[in-house]
C-alpha cells in the first residue's frame, strides 16, 4: 500500500540501499559520478539557455522584445570560433 506523507523514511531507505550496493560493488562508483555530472551539466546548460538567451522573454511588460535591445558586441552564443564580438558593427536600423 502507498502511504502519502511518509517520503522521508523511504528516501533514507533508498539512499542506504544505494550506499550498501556501492560498498559491495565499487565498480558502480564511476557510473554514478559520470551520470551525476552529466545531469548537473545538462541542468546548468538549460538554466543558462533560460536566463541568457535573447529569444527567451521573462518580462513581457518592461522588455517585450529583448533581442532588439542587444548591441552587436553582446555575446550570447555558448561557443564561437574565430569571432571577436568587440569589433562587430550594427548593420540594421534601430527599432
Amino acid at each position: 500500500p502507498v502511504q502519502f506523507g511518509r517520503s522521508q523514511p523511504s528516501l533514507s531507505r533508498m539512499l542506504s540501499t544505494v550506499s550498501k550496493q556501492l560498498r559491495n560493488h565499487p565498480a558502480l562508483i564511476p557510473l554514478f559520478i559520470f551520470i551525476g555530472g552529466g545531469a548537473t551539466m545538462s541542468m546548468m546548460y538549460l538554466a543558462r539557455l533560460a536566463l541568457r538567451n535573447p529569444d527567451v522573454c521573462w518580462d513581457r511588460k518592461n522588455n517585450p522584445e529583448p533581442w532588439n535591445k542587444m548591441s552587436p558586441t553582446d555575446q550570447y552564443k555558448f561557443f564561437t570560433v574565430n569571432m571577436d564580438y568587440s569589433k562587430l558593427k550594427k548593420n540594421g536600423p534601430d527599432f
